[in-house]
């Protein structure tokens, strides 16, 4: 039986919830928000649905207990209000949000629960490292998005400055899932040569800085257009939960306890059943590497100040 659960079923969460129960992930799905009224609309909507599907996932509400032995939490619980006044910095959310896990993370430790947790919460990073602390979990066992979706937003620019399908762009956005995230542009392929080699047969001239900026900025595009982001994050959160449950093995940028720096930041790792089987150490160049501490530092800064 493939279990799930769910805390917080906003739009991040509901999208979650929407694609495992019509795609057929879920054999059992269990949904917590501090609105029951909502939880419980969010159930029924989703089970009006089933009888069009091929599949069936019962779905529980506002029980924690019912997490003990789900394979994946999800926590995706966050506050609009604070992004929408501060222009999309996710900083902004870190008061509300970590007030949160201090009243969720004793409940998960008293659930029982042993998965893996998957963070989608602002400022992810910092929430991840807090989330894990708190909940008495492996750092194996807890992560976040992080630039996994950035890293999805860079191979869209990319991709549409050369012609190419998004999926035929490879590399990674590290770092803070913030402002001090950062391309490492040393590691970026287009159809498998090197970006620099393959701007160059194709007569283009690389502007980095213009490329990061729209890459940076995308999610706030996203946010400030339709006052959430909703499905590329979701998409993420699903995709690293399928590499655990099935063991995938995959090799990807995610918020994962970095040793060197002491925090939660976006790197190279390889996701399979024990969550963050192991960090995936990449060649950098030194201005990368440069990059790499100080978005590390800036994580920790602010997560001291709080």
């Amino acid at each position: 039986m493939r279990k799930f659960g769910i805390i917080g079923v906003g739009h991040v969460g509901v999208t979650i919830a929407y694609t495992l129960v019509t795609k057929g992930i879920a054999d059992e799905l269990v949904l917590i928000d501090s609105n029951e009224k909502k939880a419980v609309a969010e159930q029924l909507d989703l089970e009006d649905c089933q009888a069009r599907l091929d599949t069936t996932t019962h779905i529980k509400v506002q029980d924690y207990q019912k997490l003990a032995d789900a394979d994946i939490l999800f926590i995706t619980s966050g506050n609009i209000g604070s992004l929408q006044h501060n222009d999309g910095n996710r900083w902004a959310e870190f008061e509300y949000t970590r007030d949160i896990v201090k009243d969720i993370a004793p409940k998960i430790a008293q659930s029982g629960f042993h998965g893996v947790l998957i963070d989608t919460m602002n400022p992810c990073d910092a929430i991840a490292h807090y989330l894990q602390r708190t909940a008495g979990v492996e750092t194996s066992k807890c992560m976040a998005t992080g630039t996994f979706l950035d890293t999805a937003r860079m191979q869209r620019v990319v991709a549409e400055q050369f012609g190419v399908n998004y999926k035929n762009v490879s590399g990674y956005v590290m770092g803070e899932h913030g402002e001090s995230q950062f391309v490492a542009w040393s590691t970026v392929r287009v159809n498998n040569h090197p970006l620099v080699d393959f701007a160059k047969a194709n007569g283009k001239k690389l502007d980095y800085d213009a490329l990061e900026e729209e890459i940076r900025k995308g999610g706030w595009a996203v946010f400030s257009g339709k006052g959430y982001t909703s499905f590329g994050i979701a998409t993420c959160a699903i995709k690293l939960a399928q590499a655990v449950l099935s063991d995938a093995q995959l090799e990807c940028p995610v918020s994962s306890y970095n040793s060197k720096y002491d925090t939660y930041l976006g790197q190279p790792a390889v996701v399979g059943k024990n969550g963050i089987e192991y960090v995936n150490e990449v060649k950098l160049t030194d201005a990368e590497e440069a990059k790499l501490a100080n978005s590390a530092n800036t994580i920790k800064e602010k997560f001291a100040t709080m």
